[in-house]
């Protein structure tokens, strides 16, 4: 979702290719098919300019190249809009392990958190509230103006949708934002209509 976000953000064209996963090597960056078009064995991977960018911040900064708006204007801005980006890229683990990402499900009530989950969480609300106050203005997303910080984050809404947290206010005003942006919705709307799941799920899927 986040460099297809970030595309679309930015008026990039781009042919999309389905992959399933959960094939032979999944999980361990072997699935054939996906290494016949992506070194690392993994996905996202934009083939553009005569080379394969195998990584989701690598296509966003790519974008960028292209479309500046894709980061903020003021220097100071983007450098903390790179580092929260990037934070959401490698960070956030215990979110990941607990939040299984799930566009078709909503739980009534939140489960009871473990304490690291709650960290992050922790984490993650007060990162974009301090975002939106220094730089939000009286804009909706985090950096006033859509940015490639919104793409990564992004998913982490519907996250946060599907497992039924409570947010402050304004951070459910942030997610509703995303949900309302035409471009997530055009994701979503193929989301839903997904018929491929993974195999052997853990009980995710409706």
């Amino acid at each position: 979702m986040r460099p297809w976000l970030a595309l679309k953000w930015g008026g990039i064209e781009f042919e999309e290719r389905l992959l399933p996963l959960g094939q032979e090597g999944h999980g361990l960056a072997q699935n054939k098919d996906i290494l016949a078009i992506s070194p690392s064995g993994r996905v996202p991977c934009l083939h553009a300019d005569g080379v394969a960018i195998y990584d989701s911040l690598a296509i966003c900064e790519w974008a960028a190249e292209r479309t500046p708006q894709l980061w903020p204007a003021d220097a100071a801005a983007r450098a903390l809009a790179r580092a929260a980006a990037a934070e959401m890229h490698a960070g956030f683990p215990d979110i990941r392990r607990a939040m299984s990402m799930n566009i078709k499900r909503q739980m009534k009530r939140a489960p009871d958190w473990d304490e690291a989950t709650r960290r992050d969480l922790a984490r993650l609300l007060a990162l974009w509230s301090e975002l939106r106050t220094r730089f939000g203005g009286h804009e909706p997303y985090l950096f006033g103006a859509r940015t490639i910080v919104d793409a990564f984050y992004a998913p982490v809404a519907t996250r946060l949708r599907t497992y039924a947290v409570t947010l402050p206010t304004a951070a459910q005003a942030y997610c509703e934002t995303i949900f309302a942006d035409p471009a997530y919705k055009e994701w979503e709307r193929a989301a839903l209509t997904e018929t491929w799941h993974l195999p052997n799920t853990d009980g995710l899927y409706p």
